[in-house]
């Protein structure tokens, strides 16, 4: 069996590509592969699968920048001991440049962050996105195959790092539906008991991290402000997410006197039972390289309003159009869809079932599968 080498800050099964390493590192050991994993953090579940040895990094004041270094360091010194075995060695992104395969989560540079934070913050921030721009494109440019999480992904590092096509493969992200599966009718009841959410209004649900201004929160809730000065609009609005915007976004909610349409849930671990209790997702974000949090509301048999540019969109079929998103700046344009999908709940949740089995039929080992076949 090759023995693998795989690079990440997180082997973990929160996050997008948190999961999606985790998965694959979990498939490489379960099928017999020696897989050693360079990384701050892995998953109990992880290091105890036969054959996974494990490089654990520093993070100085726990911080990802300060470890970046250390992480890079120490990816490259195991990178060579497994290659010259005659091993593989998975990078992800700009974290390690090592000339075997790059999985691309993220491109730093198909995105500029927009942050209200504090100055030190925004300073820091400020140092950061050079870093994270040169290290990216060091580290993709080296790499013999780049594997992309979407199509859209592939089209950024062809277009804006210069990878040649014939080295740039296409794995989309997996799911568990043990987790994911849509809730029965006594199962969802029995789920909005618990989370002691009301049983007569609709709830929509918005998951992403309020650090910055990429998920587009700032117009959901210019969205929702709107659609709530009607008496007609029963919608509860429950956001997951922490980030320093959290506490602004808390005023603002009190402040408009939207305290009954609207709750804040912070971080949370049972994603999947929020999902499988509410009746539809809003993601309207400014850039998405996939929407991993899109695709397990799908998976739960709801709506997802998405933004039409974001990765995950290209697995939605042509009549699931109207879920797609022009404009993630366009509050009124989301007003507009948000109010077409509440006077057909039933109608919207049955449309979008083709593409929630499609997705649950796709598991992270067949991803895992997949992502090996294409860096043969």
């Amino acid at each position: 069996m090759t023995g693998w080498t795989l690079v990440t800050g997180d082997f973990v099964t929160t996050g997008g590509m948190d999961r999606a390493n985790h998965a694959l590192a979990a498939y490489l050991a379960q099928t017999g592969h020696p897989v050693e994993l360079v990384a701050h953090r892995v998953a109990q579940d992880l290091t105890a699968l036969p054959g996974v040895t494990v490089r654990v990094v520093p993070k100085p004041l726990g911080s990802y920048l300060l470890g970046s270094g250390p992480l890079a360091w120490t990816g490259r010194q195991a990178g060579r001991a497994r290659q010259t075995g005659g091993g593989r060695v998975v990078v992800n992104g700009g974290n390690c440049p090592f000339p075997d395969v790059n999985w691309v989560h993220y491109v730093h540079a198909a995105y500029q962050p927009e942050t209200v934070a504090s100055w030190p913050r925004r300073l820091k921030s400020r140092f950061e996105r050079p870093w994270d721009l040169r290290a990216e494109r060091t580290a993709i440019r080296t790499a013999r195959v780049v594997v992309c999480n979407s199509n859209r992904t592939r089209r950024d590092v062809i277009e804006r790092l210069g990878v040649h096509p014939d080295r740039a493969v296409t794995v989309y992200y997996g799911c568990d539906p043990d987790r994911l599966r849509p809730a029965t009718s006594t199962e969802r009841i029995a789920l909005r008991t618990k989370l002691g959410w009301p049983a007569d209004r609709p709830v929509v649900m918005f998951v992403g991290a309020l650090g910055d201004r990429r998920k587009g929160f700032d117009t959901v809730f210019k969205a929702w402000h709107e659609l709530s000065r009607s008496a007609d609009w029963d919608a509860l609005l429950a956001v997951v997410g922490h980030g320093t915007e959290l506490p602004q976004w808390e005023r603002r909610v009190a402040d408009a006197n939207l305290a009954n349409h609207v709750c804040f849930l912070g971080f949370r671990t049972d994603v999947p039972d929020l999902l499988r209790a509410a009746d539809a997702l809003v993601s309207p974000t400014r850039y998405e390289a996939y929407g991993l949090g899109v695709h397990e509301a799908i998976c739960c048999g709801l709506p997802g309003l998405v933004s039409a540019d974001a990765g995950v969109a290209e697995r939605y079929p042509p009549e699931l159009g109207d879920l797609l998103l022009p404009n993630p700046d366009d509050a009124n344009e989301l007003v507009t869809h948000l109010r077409r999908w509440r006077v057909n709940i039933e109608g919207f949740a049955a449309r979008v079932r083709p593409l929630s089995d499609r997705l649950l039929a796709h598991s992270w080992a067949d991803m895992a599968r997949d992502f090996l076949a294409r860096c043969a």
